[in-house]
């Protein structure tokens, strides 16, 4: 939570403090609490690290886009109550954000339960794969028919199955078999639609973004660590392995575009894109290289 807190009030406060408009701090700063738990990962799996900092950003990074989602949401209501563009009682606008989460999480943790009916009768690999296909797109479609998050109904989906079946790992695994073409062609739809033409007027607030987010992270997650009273190595290292950011924010991006009127949307667009080219050239970098002095990857 301070990791991805302290992240959001710095980039927003510093968004206001250099004269944006309110509401767009408020829904650019949200997006800053997200990280990108696959660059993460692979770097943890690819060089074997172990130890209690890469035991705490496992967790981490898979809650703070939790956060993420869950801040975006009340920054977004808090945005349209500001610009009068929610309508209605400004009370009920606030207490919104509430309601989506908690059926977001609804909804995911009862897919989640769902899904080991079907699993019990379906042991081949293949068969499982177009199980998962289907729950994920279950989860998605009825999160889009009542109004809440399909982001955090398939998280809830994920996180739930994953506590409750001992059979998660080989799931995982038939998951990650087919996530790199769905990430590349993510990554394409993404950047087709960047509007290049914004990219010269957002030199300062993609300057602050991506500066005061990463102070943002690193700050938050000593200050989180302090308070808990990890391992000197954990306050010390945790900050910098959180730089990277991809999926989630770019996805945040396109629900902004739905709330913000284009101007403010596609600028947002062009930060987080050129942000995410950013962070993710040298966040896996920063990552290794903290577990390296951390003591958690062995020299070969």
């Amino acid at each position: 939570i301070f990791e991805a807190m302290v992240a959001v009030f710095l980039v927003q406060g510093a968004l206001v403090a250099f004269g944006f408009d309110v509401e767009f701090a408020l829904v650019l700063g949200a997006i800053a609490a997200a990280t990108a738990p696959a660059a993460t990962i692979l770097v943890i799996k690819q060089y074997k690290a172990r130890g209690p900092v890469t035991e705490t950003l496992m967790s981490v990074v898979a809650i703070d886009d939790a956060v993420a989602l869950v801040a975006f949401g009340f920054s977004v209501t808090i945005a349209q109550a500001i610009s009068g563009a929610g309508g209605g009682n400004v009370a009920l606008s606030i207490l919104e954000p509430f309601w989506e989460v908690l059926l977001s999480l609804l909804l995911g943790a009862a897919c989640g339960v769902a899904i080991l009916l079907p699993m019990r009768f379906f042991k081949k690999a293949g068969n499982r794969q177009a199980i998962l296909i289907a729950f994920v797109f279950l989860a998605s479609g009825l999160a889009t028919l009542l109004g809440v998050s399909e982001l955090l109904s398939c998280m809830a989906l994920g996180a739930v199955f994953c506590n409750v079946s001992g059979e998660s790992d080989e799931m995982a695994d038939l998951a990650d078999s087919m996530t790199p073409p769905l990430f590349l062609m993510f990554f394409v739809v993404s950047g087709a639609s960047l509007d290049v033409s914004v990219i010269p007027q957002i030199g300062l607030v993609g300057v602050i973004y991506v500066v005061v987010r990463v102070v943002g992270k690193m700050l938050g997650a000593f200050l989180g660590a302090k308070l808990m009273k990890a391992p000197k190595a954990v306050c010390r290292y945790i900050g910098p392995t959180l730089i990277p950011q991809a999926g989630v924010a770019i996805g945040l991006t396109l629900v902004a575009q739905q709330v913000l009127p284009a101007g403010d949307a596609a600028t947002i667009r062009a930060v987080i894109l050129c942000g995410t080219l950013i962070y993710e050239m040298i966040g896996p970098a920063v990552t290794k290289l903290s577990l390296v002095k951390a003591g958690e990857i062995q020299k070969s």
